[in-house]
C-alpha cells in the first residue's frame, strides 16, 4: 500500500511540475497573440488607447495594497484547461500522430475535430460556470467558407473569447490563429496547438512570409476551409484562397479582464458583445495602397462603433441579434456545452486512474512527453513535420503524374 501511495505521489508531482511550467510560461508572455503591428499593414489596425502590455508576476500571497487575490474560480478555470490540454494531447491526439505520415489531409481533419472538442471547454466554463453572457450582432458567418478574421484587441484574451461566437456561427475546428513561436513549447497547450497546425511565427515578416504562405498553400491543397485570425500584408489572400473577410468588433459592457492574471483572480467577463461585418473578397481591393486605405477606413469605423457602444447603451444593435441566424440553435449549443463540461471533467480523472492502475499507460505517458519535447528541439514542431509530409506526398504525386504523361 505504501508503494502504491509513493507511486501516486510521484506521478502527482510530475503533473504539478508540468502545470507549473505551463503557468510560468503563460505568465511570462508579453503578448500571447500575434500583435497586428508585427506586419506592415497591421499597423493600421492598432486599437489606439486600448493596448496595454505588462509583465505579469505570479504571486500566491495575500495582497495588502488592494490587488485582487487568486480566486478559486481562476484556479479551477486554469487547472481545467491545463489538465484537459495536457492529457488530451497525450491520450487523444497522440494515437493519431502516425497518420500524418500516411495521409496529412485525413490527419488534419481528425485532429482538428479532436482539438475542437477541447475548444468548447472554455466556452462551457465561461457561460455555464461563471455566467458570462454572449451577444452576437451584425452579419454573422457563412459556415464552411474560407475567411480572414480581423478583430480589435481590447484585452489579451479576446482570441479565446472569440470561441464563444464561433461555436454558434461557425465550426471551431476551422479556426487557425497566428501565434508567437515560443508558445508552442508550453506543455499541454503548446502541444495541442502544434497538432492543430496553428501558424507559429517569429514576428519578423521578412522571415515569416515564406512559412506563412507555405501553411496557407497546404490548407488550400487539402481543401481545408480555414478561418485565420490575422491579416498580414504581402500574402496572396485573394482569388481562390479566400471567400470573405470578417471584421469583428468585441466589447465588454461591464468588467474587462485585461490579462490572464485577471482570469486567475476570478475576474471573468459578465458580458461579451461581438459585432460581425462580412466583406466578400470581391469588394476588397487587391493593390497594396488601396488595401491599406481600406483597412484604415475599417478601423476608423470600428473606433466609432466602439465609441457609440460605450456611450449609448452599451449595445451594438437594438435587436441584439445578428442579420444571419446562427447555424446552431441555442438548444444545440447548450447540449454541446453540457457534454463538454461533463467529458472534460471526467476525462482527466479517468486518465489519472489509468496511469495509476496500468504500467503500460505510464510507459506510454512518459514516451509521449519525451516525444513532444524532443521533436520540437529537433524538427521545430509537429506542424512543420506535417507540412514536410504534405510537401513530400505532393512531390511524389507530381512525379507520378509526369511519368504517366510521358508514357
Amino acid at each position: 500500500m505504501q508503494a502504491l501511495f509513493r507511486r501516486l505521489l510521484k506521478f502527482s508531482l510530475v503533473v504539478l511540475y508540468f502545470f507549473r511550467q505551463g503557468i510560468v510560461t503563460i505568465f511570462s508572455w508579453k503578448r500571447s497573440l500575434l500583435h497586428p503591428e508585427s506586419f506592415p499593414v497591421g499597423r493600421v489596425f492598432r486599437d489606439q488607447g486600448r493596448q496595454s502590455v505588462s509583465i505579469l508576476i505570479f504571486r500566491w500571497t495575500i495582497s495588502t495594497d488592494h490587488r485582487a487575490m487568486v480566486s478559486w474560480k481562476g484556479i479551477y478555470f486554469v487547472l481545467a484547461l491545463f489538465l484537459g490540454s495536457f492529457f488530451g494531447s497525450i491520450f487523444m491526439l497522440g494515437p493519431f500522430l502516425p497518420l500524418m505520415f500516411i495521409s496529412p489531409a485525413w490527419y488534419r481533419w481528425i485532429t482538428d475535430c479532436v482539438v475542437a472538442t477541447w475548444l468548447t471547454l472554455p466556452v462551457a466554463l465561461l457561460e455555464m460556470v461563471f455566467g458570462a453572457k454572449v451577444v452576437v450582432t451584425g452579419d454573422g458567418f457563412v459556415p464552411g467558407e474560407r475567411s480572414v478574421i480581423i478583430m480589435n484587441h481590447r484585452t489579451r484574451m479576446d482570441w479565446m473569447f472569440l470561441w464563444n461566437c464561433l461555436l454558434r456561427y461557425s465550426y471551431l475546428r476551422l479556426e487557425k490563429i497566428c501565434l508567437k513561436s515560443s508558445l508552442k513549447s508550453i506543455p499541454g497547450f503548446g502541444w495541442a496547438m502544434q497538432v492543430a497546425a496553428f501558424v507559429f511565427i517569429q514576428r519578423k515578416w521578412e522571415d515569416d512570409k515564406s512559412h506563412f504562405e507555405k501553411m496557407l498553400d497546404y490548407f488550400c491543397d487539402i481543401r481545408e476551409p480555414l478561418q485565420l485570425l490575422i491579416f498580414p500584408e504581402g500574402t496572396d489572400l485573394t482569388g481562390d484562397n479566400l471567400d470573405a473577410i470578417h471584421d469583428i468588433t468585441v466589447a465588454y459592457p461591464q468588467n474587462i479582464p485585461q490579462t490572464e492574471k485577471h482570469l486567475l483572480n476570478g475576474n471573468f467577463p459578465k458580458e461579451i458583445h461581438f459585432h460581425v461585418q462580412r466583406y466578400p473578397i470581391e469588394t476588397v481591393p487587391s493593390s497594396k495602397e488601396e488595401l491599406q486605405l481600406w483597412c484604415r477606413k475599417r478601423w476608423e469605423e470600428k473606433e466609432e462603433r466602439l465609441r457609440h457602444f460605450y456611450e449609448d447603451g452599451k449595445c451594438f444593435s437594438a435587436t441584439g441579434q445578428s442579420i444571419i441566424p446562427p447555424c446552431k440553435s441555442e438548444l444545440r449549443v447548450l447540449t454541446v456545452k453540457c457534454i463538454s463540461l461533463l467529458y472534460w471533467t471526467v476525462f482527466p480523472l479517468g486518465m489519472l486512474v489509468l496511469l495509476y492502475l496500468y504500467s503500460f499507460a505510464r510507459w506510454y505517458f512518459a514516451a509521449m512527453i519525451i516525444f513532444f519535447v524532443v521533436q520540437q528541439k529537433i524538427f521545430g514542431g509537429l506542424e512543420l513535420i506535417e507540412l514536410a509530409c504534405h510537401q513530400y506526398f505532393r512531390k511524389q504525386q507530381k512525379l507520378h503524374n509526369t511519368k504517366i504523361k510521358n508514357n
